[in-house]
């Protein structure tokens, strides 16, 4: 025991410890970041997928409404905020509206045409195509007057 105790003490004196913690932290500090990364990127994914879905729910609801388009359209907005804020997560109000449209142009509820939108979702470059399916009935027209 009194051998070991000496190794850490003479370890503690001539710096080799702290020239060792530095080289390991040189050496795990890139690994723990690139770590975080990726966990902020799976966790926008996640977040994205779950604002598709409020939104195709929202939109969904709205078809049937006797409401103009534009009012559809802000409210199916108001609810995918609302909805994604009550459980902690909040987005940008033009995220919410770019997901909107999304699920407007994916319902099978809405006549409209197929078109593919690109949007990033935030600081961590996380990218979502959406290529919406074709839908036969209108559900929510942000441009449809009263």
């Amino acid at each position: 025991m009194k051998t070991v105790n000496n190794i850490v003490e003479w370890l503690i004196q001539s710096g080799t410890l702290a020239v060792l913690v530095a080289f390991l932290w040189g050496y795990a500090k890139p690994l723990l970041t690139a770590k975080t990364k990726t966990a902020k990127t799976e966790q926008s994914r996640q977040l994205w997928t779950l604002a598709e879905q409020v939104a195709e729910a929202a939109v969904n609801t709205m078809a049937s409404r006797n409401l103009s388009g534009a009012d559809k359209y802000a409210k199916a907005v108001d609810m995918v905020q609302t909805s994604l804020a009550k459980y902690g997560h909040h987005i940008a109000p033009e995220a919410a509206e770019a997901v909107v449209q999304s699920a407007y142009e994916k319902s099978p509820l809405t006549g409209s045409k197929q078109t593919a939108s690109t949007m990033t979702v935030d600081q961590a470059g996380v990218t979502a195509t959406v290529k919406p399916a074709d839908g036969t009935a209108t559900a929510i027209d942000p441009k449809e007057v009263a």
